[in-house]
């Protein structure tokens, strides 16, 4: 049981990080590069999406790290794991802190509508972002290493 346990948190945390990573490093250039109001309206139908998904994988993906650290805490690793949940939880934090509150104004911009700061708030947006892929993506390695 704890085999397919710590295969399915595998799966979850890395395809987690992997679509964040996708986000901050394929699909935000790409609409970076749009016209304007392509570019607008492309991170808003963005945040709509990730932002109803993104939540439940973020709080998923800690839940499963902490019950394979308790699952396993006599065992080697059980210290790569609970850094790897505290990790998570950091993420989490910066989510709700810090990009959640921007994501909840882009996701409702239009080319009619964007405030004049829309570019520095999609800036700011981000540079949290890169923060947080650093973040998870440590988080991912300490799972993994905590597993091999």
């Amino acid at each position: 049981m704890i085999d397919a346990l710590e295969v399915l948190t595998t799966v979850i945390v890395g395809l987690m990080v992997g679509v964040e990573f996708s986000v901050a490093f394929v699909i935000n250039p790409i609409l970076n590069a749009l016209p304007e109001d392509s570019g607008v309206l492309g991170r808003a139908h963005g945040g709509r999406m990730l932002g109803a998904v993104m939540p439940v994988w973020y709080i998923g993906s800690l839940i499963l790290v902490a019950i394979l650290a308790a699952a396993g805490w006599h065992q080697d690793g059980a210290g790569l794991l609970v850094t790897a949940g505290a990790l998570l939880l950091v993420s989490v934090i910066m989510s709700v802190l810090l990009l959640v509150p921007i994501n909840n104004r882009g996701k409702t911009w239009t080319p009619d509508n964007r405030p004049e700061d829309w570019k520095e708030q999609k800036n700011r947006w981000d540079r949290y972002h890169y923060v947080r892929v650093g973040v998870i993506v440590a988080a991912f390695t300490f799972l993994a290493t905590a597993l091999t």
